[in-house]
């Protein structure tokens, strides 16, 4: 089921997720929306938090679907080890219609779940570490926004407050 995408501004988008305690038919079945979403929006990766969902998971798809073993999903995940840096334009479809230049790890390694419940580790460099270190962001609590400073926060902070009160956002 493609469930509804939160924006910026949403609660449980500012927020820590907590941790899954068991991977249960429902766990598996909002792993399962979370895919269906994160195609449908199109889109590279996609938080739980992002629809709703106060749980650490998030999946990721370079390929966004064209490849079906390019789909991860990454249930408590958590850092192993992140180095280097990258100065890339991202968005998040949480905050549609917003792009800017983040600073992101070069490369990252992300231990978690998968939806068998076997751990696995997977080593991440340009795009998708940039992913890593965006969905465990919003597992934190951040947007990417969160994470920009100066004129640049405040242009974008600004025209999403606007944007709410006429009722566009």
């Amino acid at each position: 089921m493609i469930r509804p995408i939160l924006r910026y501004g949403a609660g449980v988008l500012h927020t820590p997720a907590g941790p899954v305690d068991a991977i249960t038919p429902e766990v598996l079945s909002l792993v399962d929306d979370m895919i269906a979403t994160m195609y449908a929006a199109p889109g590279i990766g996609l938080a739980a938090t992002q629809i709703g969902v106060p749980l650490r998971i998030f999946v990721v798809d370079l390929s966004v679907g064209r490849t079906t073993t390019d789909l991860m999903v990454f249930i408590n995940p958590a850092w192993v080890e992140r180095d280097g840096m990258q100065l890339e334009e991202e968005g998040c479809l949480s905050v549609p219609g917003f792009n800017a230049t983040v600073a992101r790890p070069a490369r990252a390694i992300v231990r978690g779940l998968d939806r068998d419940g076997t751990s696995r580790e997977v080593e991440g460099t340009g795009l998708l570490a940039r992913a890593f270190q965006h969905e465990m962001d919003h597992l934190d609590g951040q947007v990417f926004v969160d994470r920009l400073r100066g004129l640049q926060k405040d242009l974008i902070t600004r025209k999403i407050r606007k944007l709410t009160k006429a009722g566009q956002w």
